[in-house]
């Protein structure tokens, strides 16, 4: 076999290994795990949930109203075994997305819910919308993107997709993307004069999505919800892997027909 088609094939090949290890660890992911009372500053509220991880997560606060507390958290994480958070590592390549609907009521004060990915290099990179400023917008790590000053705004008991993505781009850099109804954030790359400086995620982050509702000490009906629909998470090959995979299967396809013909 010539060098040039034995190179390539061998690149191939692992090419083939590192997309199979990356995917391994991402398609582990077969569930959720729910933190509810992240957040207790109104014990006395009523929570309910629901997790029927993929197709449906769904939160309800009822009754956030006390003389002093600031709001109540719950959230959920993507989870490999149904009783701990996966722990994301530096390499583990992503995109994730989910249907979200939010339900204020009244919209004010404040109810908000969105992804939430706590990593130990950025702190928490939170990607919401909001009841009360009618916002779709990413903040948090390495970016700032506000969607609505881009045209996009969210209402009280509109389903939005929200999509996120962390991946090894085109430069080489490990980058995120944000994207909600289809429309796409710019990408925001890792690097030493971004944010913290960090180059990665690191090891050791979670992902998952959280609904907060701000106490009403003057409205015993305060209430909200938070629906979660169709969430999905895949893996992302790096660009470097699949430019292997494109040197060396047309060289599998040569083996192939030349041991046909044998």
């Amino acid at each position: 076999m010539p060098y040039l088609k034995r190179h390539c094939l061998c690149a191939t090949l692992f090419g083939i290994a590192a997309i199979t290890s990356a995917d391994a660890q991402i398609s582990s992911i077969n569930s959720a795990v729910v933190t509810p009372r992240v957040f207790n500053d109104v014990p006395g509220a009523t929570f309910m949930q629901v997790n029927n991880y993929p197709s449906l997560i769904f939160f309800n606060e009822a009754g956030v109203s006390a003389p002093s507390g600031f709001a109540n958290r719950d959230e959920w994480q993507f989870s490999n075994n149904g009783s701990t958070p996966y722990s994301f590592q530096h390499n583990d390549y992503f995109s994730a997305s989910m249907n979200l609907t939010l339900t204020g009521s009244p919209i004010s004060p404040r109810k908000e819910s969105g992804f939430l990915f706590s990593t130990p290099t950025l702190g928490d990179v939170q990607f919401i919308v909001n009841t009360d400023g009618h916002e779709v917008v990413q903040f948090g790590g390495i970016s700032f993107y506000s969607f609505s000053a881009n045209g996009l705004s969210y209402n009280s008991g509109d389903q939005i997709t929200l999509g996120m993505s962390y991946f090894n781009d085109a430069n080489g850099k490990n980058a995120l993307q944000f994207s909600a109804d289809g429309l796409q954030s710019p990408i925001f790359e890792f690097g030493p004069s971004v944010g913290s400086g960090a180059l990665d995620i690191g090891d050791g982050g979670t992902l998952g999505a959280y609904f907060q509702i701000v106490n009403d000490p003057n409205n015993p009906n305060n209430s909200g919800a938070a629906a979660f629909n169709n969430i999905s998470i895949t893996s992302v090959p790096e660009p470097s892997v699949l430019a292997l995979l494109g040197c060396g299967l047309p060289v599998l396809a040569f083996l192939h027909r030349r041991h046909g013909k044998r």
